[in-house]
C-alpha cells in the first residue's frame, strides 16, 4: 500500500479524480471525475503493483475478468459504439485500466486517441450518483 496513491489512500487522494463505485473480485471500480465521454471508469487493482507480470496468473486472470465485468456494464447501461481501453502509470505505479466510452454521435474524439485528462466536463454530485447508479445496476 502507498499512502501517495489515490487507489491505496481512497479519501481525498482518490476524490481528486474518482469516486469509488464499488468492489469487484480483485479490483475497485472508480467513477472518473472529468466525464467528456459519458460512463468513464478506471478498474485498479486491489494491491499497490506496477505491473502485470507482478501478479499472480490466477490474480490477471481475475483482474481482467473485472475489467471485462465493467466493460459489459458500460456497453449495457450507455450503449457506446466503442469502448477505448487505456493501461498508463508512469506516475502513479498502479496497475489500473481507463475504460473510455466512446459515441459516433460526439465529435469529441471520435476516431482519435482519447486525452488522460480533457478538463472540460464535470457535473454535479447528483449527476455523478446517477452515473454510479446506472453503472451498478448494469454489474452483471
Amino acid at each position: 500500500m502507498d499512502q501517495n496513491c489515490g487507489y491505496c489512500a481512497g479519501g481525498e487522494a482518490l476524490a481528486a479524480f474518482g469516486i469509488k463505485i464499488c468492489d469487484l473480485s480483485v479490483s475497485q471500480l472508480i467513477l472518473f471525475k472529468e466525464q467528456s465521454h459519458r460512463g468513464r471508469v478506471i478498474v485498479a487493482y486491489k494491491d499497490h503493483v506496477s505491473e502485470m507480470v507482478d501478479i499472480s496468473d490466477e490474480d490477471r486472470n481475475a483482474f481482467f475478468a473485472d475489467v471485462n465485468r465493467a466493460a459489459k456494464a458500460l456497453h449495457k447501461a450507455f450503449n457506446p459504439d466503442k469502448v477505448n481501453y487505456g493501461a498508463y502509470g508512469d506516475g502513479g505505479c498502479h496497475l489500473h485500466f481507463h475504460l473510455v466510452p466512446k459515441y459516433k454521435d460526439d465529435d469529441f474524439e471520435w476516431g482519435s486517441p482519447f486525452a488522460m485528462n480533457p478538463d472540460r466536463k464535470y457535473l454535479s454530485d447528483a449527476e455523478y450518483d446517477v452515473l454510479i447508479e446506472q453503472i451498478k445496476d448494469a454489474l452483471d
